[in-house]
């Protein structure tokens, strides 16, 4: 065993017992009341859009996505609590995921500079940018080049914050919630960035009150979100990455966040399809079908550890799985991707506001 492996082993069973403590009492304390209204329009009639589980770190709980008939927007429902996404947001992003994560997010410069150019149309060197939602400012560290004379300053609610300030991502880093950062900020920035941010807020009108604050007049409101009217949303059904249950609590319809934006008094001046996807979809979910019906690795989530036969049975599946892997790459790239516009495919997509 390396000897990186080994110390994951041993990191896994420190955690171990506090992941036990908090299972003791199952997961349904971690769930609000089940809403009747839909959050965004008020309306009451309500559909169960997708049922689904854990599919990435597999740790225990049900989850519903519930779609309102009235104006399309998708939320889960019953909703996790702030206690409820401490627990499934842990080790995801930081701790035992932070290493993947960062890779993950380190290796995505052509999709960060394409942000960058979106933006570049309507605001060709803006002074100060914010991007809240900024994990390890990875963004901000990828579109420097492009955008020299800007300065970059970084939002999260995690310590992603605190170590992009400390790795020089972004000039400053501050941690905790936006809108109640943003009487701080009011008027400061030239652009704000929400790159897959909103899907994963407990009150996304909330967050789009507290850009207006920040947003200075004249200046631009950057916007990616998963877009869930995508038809491979219903095609791949539970195994849509883009639902990344739990920690994906909204999905707003791009005609819902155009009205909203006006109501606060925003001038959509750019809406992007093709640009924003992602070319991952068949890929993604052959991924989570083997994690599936392969035996579970390791985590600190399960009582005991997998024996030998669980372990060499999950290697195996992953391994045989190879061929299912490629061709679902190449899939995406000549089959989906030529077509996600005109076919209603595309899996994101990117909205630009003029602050009036």
């Amino acid at each position: 065993m390396s000897d990186a492996k080994a110390e994951r082993e041993q990191r896994i069973a420190a955690l171990r017992p506090g992941y036990q403590k908090d299972l003791a009492d199952g997961v349904e304390r971690y769930f609000a009341p089940r809403r009747t209204d839909c959050p965004w329009c008020g309306g009451e009639s309500l559909r169960t859009r997708l049922r689904t589980t854990d599919l990435l770190q597999h740790k225990p709980g049900r989850f519903v996505l519930d779609r309102c008939e009235t104006c399309g927007h998708i939320f889960q429902n019953p909703q996790l609590t702030a206690e409820g996404l401490e627990f499934y947001y842990r080790d995801f992003y930081d701790g035992l995921g932070e290493k993947q994560l960062g890779d993950l997010f380190e290796g995505r410069n052509s999709s960060y500079l394409g942000r960058a150019r979106t933006m570049a149309a309507h605001d060709a060197a803006p002074k100060r940018w914010l991007d809240v939602g900024t994990g390890q400012g990875h963004f901000c560290a990828a579109v420097r080049d492009v955008l020299p004379d800007t300065v970059f300053d970084g939002l999260d609610f995690t310590d992603g914050a605190e170590i992009a300030e400390r790795e020089k991502r972004v000039e400053r880093g501050y941690r905790g919630s936006f809108p109640a950062l943003a009487p701080e900020l009011a008027g400061r920035y030239d652009v704000v960035s929400m790159f897959h941010y909103l899907e994963h807020s407990a009150d996304p009108d909330r967050e789009l009150r507290a850009a207006q604050e920040v947003v200075r007049a004249g200046g631009h409101l950057l916007i990616e979100v998963p877009d869930a009217e995508s038809r491979l949303s219903r095609l791949l059904g539970r195994w849509w990455l883009p639902w990344l249950q739990p920690q994906h609590l909204h999905f707003v319809p791009v005609a819902n966040l155009r009205e909203r934006l006006g109501a606060l008094g925003f001038t959509v001046v750019a809406e992007e399809h093709a640009e924003a996807h992602e070319v991952i979809d068949l890929v993604a979910a052959a991924w989570l079908v083997l994690g599936h019906i392969s035996p579970a690795e390791n985590t600190p989530w399960l009582a005991r550890p997998p024996g030998r036969l669980r372990r060499a049975v999950r290697t195996a599946v992953f391994v045989a799985g190879i061929p299912a892997l490629l061709v679902a790459t190449v899939l995406d790239r000549i089959a989906v991707r030529p077509f996600a516009r005109r076919g209603r495919m595309c899996n994101a997509y990117r909205v630009v506001a003029r602050r009036d």
